[in-house]
C-alpha cells in the first residue's frame, strides 16, 4: 500500500485543500421542528405547502428544501387517498321509462343510532313511477346482502332490464356484476361525481332524509327498519308527486295502465289514513 501526501491526493482528484479540511456545520433544526410541530398540532389537515407558506409569512428565511427535509424526517406527510381506477363511464341521459319494471335506480345513505353506531341504508325505486320498491337498513351492506335483497324484490316484480347506480365499492364488485349478468340485467354506472345522472333516486333520498332520518331518533336497527317500511307504504300510496301529475306512485301506475291518466284529474281516490282520521 502506497502512501501519498494530502496535497498530491487533492491535486489528483482536483479537490481544493480548503474543502478537504473544511468540517461540515451541524445543522440546528430544532427551531424548524418546533414550528412544524406547533402548526401540525393546531392545523391537523395542513400539508407541507401550507406549513411552508405560514413559516415564510412569519419572516423566517429557511429555504423550502431544508424545511421539506425536516418535515419528512418528522413524518408529518399526509397520506393521500389513492384515486379509484374506474372504467370510462359514458354520460347517461336520464329519461322516464314508459313501462314499469324497466329501469330501477339504487343508492346508499348513511345515518346513526342514538348510541353512535353507524347505519347504512339501501334504497331501491322504479324510475317509471318513482315507486319505492324497498328500503334496507343495516350496519353493513356487502354486495351479497344487496343481491339477496334485490332477489327478494324481484320475486314479486321480476328482474328489471336496467339498474342505474353510482360507482360505490359494492356496486362495482365482481359478485354484483356476476349477479346482474346471471339475471340479464344491464348495470348503468353513472359518471363519477355526477349524481344528477341518477336524479330520480337522489330526489327520493332527499325526501326520505327530511321525512324520516332528520325527525326520528333510532335506538335499534329494527326500529329504523320498521319506521322506514311504514313511511314507504305512505309514500307509495298517498304522497302526491309533482312530476307524476300530483299523483301518488301507485295511483299513477294504475291510471297509466287503465289509460285514464290524461283525462281524469287527481281526486284523492287513495286517501291517507291521516286525512281520514281528521275527517
Amino acid at each position: 500500500m502506497h502512501k501519498i501526501s494530502k496535497q498530491k491526493a487533492c491535486k489528483i482528484f482536483t479537490l481544493a485543500r480548503s474543502l478537504y479540511y473544511r468540517k461540515p456545520k451541524k445543522s440546528d433544526d430544532y427551531r424548524i421542528k418546533m414550528l412544524l410541530l406547533k402548526l401540525a398540532r393546531k392545523y391537523i389537515r395542513w400539508g407541507f405547502g401550507k406549513m411552508y407558506a405560514a413559516i415564510k409569512n412569519s419572516g423566517y428565511t429557511w429555504n423550502h428544501k431544508r424545511i421539506r427535509r425536516v418535515y419528512c424526517e418528522m413524518r408529518l406527510n399526509l397520506r393521500k387517498k389513492p384515486k379509484k381506477r374506474l372504467p370510462n363511464r359514458s354520460k347517461q341521459i336520464l329519461l322516464q321509462p314508459l313501462n314499469a319494471n324497466y329501469c330501477w335506480s339504487i343508492d346508499f345513505m348513511s345515518d346513526a343510532l342514538v348510541s353512535g353506531q353507524k347505519l347504512r341504508i339501501f334504497n331501491v325505486i322504479d324510475d317509471f313511477n318513482r315507486e319505492g320498491l324497498g328500503i334496507l337498513v343495516g350496519t353493513s351492506m356487502p354486495s351479497k346482502k344487496i343481491t339477496d335483497y334485490l332477489d327478494c324484490i324481484a320475486e314479486h316484480r321480476s328482474y328489471p332490464e336496467i339498474i342505474r347506480c353510482d360507482n360505490g365499492p359494492e356496486l362495482i364488485s365482481k359478485d354484483f356484476l356476476k349477479w346482474a349478468q346471471k339475471h340479464r340485467t344491464i348495470i348503468q354506472h353513472i359518471e363519477p361525481g355526477k349524481p344528477s345522472q341518477n336524479a330520480f333516486i337522489e330526489r327520493f333520498n332527499r325526501t326520505y332524509r327530511e321525512e324520516v332520518l332528520d325527525i326520528n331518533l333510532f335506538f335499534t336497527v329494527q326500529e329504523a327498519q320498521t319506521i322506514s317500511d311504514n313511511w314507504l307504504i305512505d309514500y307509495n300510496n298517498y304522497r302526491p308527486h309533482e312530476s307524476l301529475k300530483n299523483l301518488a306512485p301507485i295511483e299513477f301506475a294504475i291510471r297509466k295502465a287503465t289509460g285514464s291518466l290524461a283525462t281524469a284529474p287527481f281526486m284523492g281516490a287513495l286517501r291517507s289514513p291521516a286525512l281520514d282520521s281528521n275527517a
